[in-house]
């Protein structure tokens, strides 16, 4: 594909996928406009870079479908004067966005290799106000907290409650949560000392977060 077409293929994916998935955000949509998803797919993938399937990332791991991301995005609302913490980097596309939107992104990967493409595919398109960092986040990153926002990329069985109190108050934070194939995506906004509010916004089925705590399952 030349340029052209994947301008009119990334115009096409927010007309027939985005908005039909109830991302009515301009903001959001602009910045999904702005941002070239093909630059962060794996070369092989390039042609699906707007299509509306998961794209292999390579041990395991998938790009999530646009409408997925788009939804998270617009959940989290993310401000220019905020600080996020990204589990997750994956290749960098989130990051991105995120980094478009936010003052700075913390983005926490466990994979070395992923990091250092992430951060190969930010320099190339001129993201800079992210830090990387590798690690096993998947029980919770204290290292810079609190956080404004929190986006958990990878679905958990249980959410560690580490997360919630790494939120500032007024703080956000994005989770896939549940087993497959029946995952809820939750809002849960930190309103209090002690005291938080869950919405839930839709279902889905994504894979896990590598290391994620598991639920006890009790047998007799």
């Amino acid at each position: 594909m030349n340029n052209m077409n994947f301008e009119q293929a990334r115009e096409n994916m927010i007309k027939q996928q985005i908005r039909t998935w109830e991302v009515l955000d301009e903001h959001v949509l602009n910045l999904i406009a702005q941002i070239p998803r093909e630059n962060y797919v794996p070369e092989q993938y390039k042609q699906l870079a707007y299509a509306d399937t998961e794209i292999p990332l390579g041990a395991g791991e998938i790009m999530v479908l646009p409408g997925i991301e788009a939804r998270l995005l617009q959940a989290l609302d993310a401000k220019p004067t905020e600080t996020v913490l990204e589990v997750g980097t994956g290749n960098g596309y989130l990051t991105a966005l995120l980094a478009s939107t936010a003052r700075h992104v913390i983005s926490v990967e466990i994979r070395p290799d992923f990091s250092e493409t992430a951060a190969r595919n930010l320099k190339d398109n001129g993201i800079h106000n992210v830090t990387l960092e590798v690690g096993d986040a998947a029980s919770g990153w204290e290292a810079h907290a609190p956080y404004d926002v929190i986006l958990i990329s990878g679905s958990v069985p249980v959410l560690s409650e580490n997360f919630q109190y790494s939120l500032k108050v007024g703080g956000r934070m994005v989770a896939v949560v549940g087993e497959s194939p029946t995952m809820e995506a939750v809002l849960i906004t930190r309103v209090g000392e002690s005291e938080w509010t869950h919405e839930y916004l839709f279902e889905t089925d994504i894979p896990p977060l590598r290391n994620a705590p598991e639920p006890q399952h009790f047998s007799l």
